[in-house]
């Protein structure tokens, strides 16, 4: 029997599939829109919601929290400063998971899940200032 095991395993072992999610999470939140399979998509949801409420919260100890399981210290900034106040007013729903067709390789059903009241202009901007940074490095030197 399977009783009492949630989440579905993605063939990968425990610490993979934390580090899958902790990087699926920091994508989502930087860009606030990501495509992915829609398996992953959707045990992502329950993982991203509980991060905008420890960032609604906002005290110390729900910020060493999600640094706990994002790792990124940045994108944590951007949770409880950004993303937290825009869903203050909001008890929960915060993310919204569209179907988005089949993957050609392998015809995996794919899926954009993204934020309900997302920045739009969020998409690809940490992107291209991370190039705009590293091609004013090189023409520095």
């Amino acid at each position: 029997m399977h009783h009492g095991f949630r989440g579905r395993r993605f063939g990968r072992t425990s610490s993979h599939r934390q580090a899958m999610f902790a990087n699926l999470s920091q994508s989502l939140i930087t860009h606030e829109q990501i495509l992915t399979t829609l398996p992953k998509a959707k045990d992502l949801r329950p993982i991203v919601e509980k991060l905008v409420t420890l960032g609604k919260r906002g005290d110390l100890h729900a910020r060493r929290q999600a640094i706990a399981q994002i790792k990124d210290e940045s994108v944590v900034r951007k949770l409880f400063d950004v993303i937290a106040k825009r869903y203050a007013g909001r008890s929960g729903g915060y993310l919204r998971i569209m179907k988005a067709g089949f993957r050609y390789g392998d015809a995996a059903p794919m899926a954009v899940i993204e934020f309900v009241d997302r920045d739009v202009d969020a998409k690809g901007k940490a992107d291209k200032a991370r190039a705009a940074a590293s091609a004013s490095d090189v023409a520095a030197s």
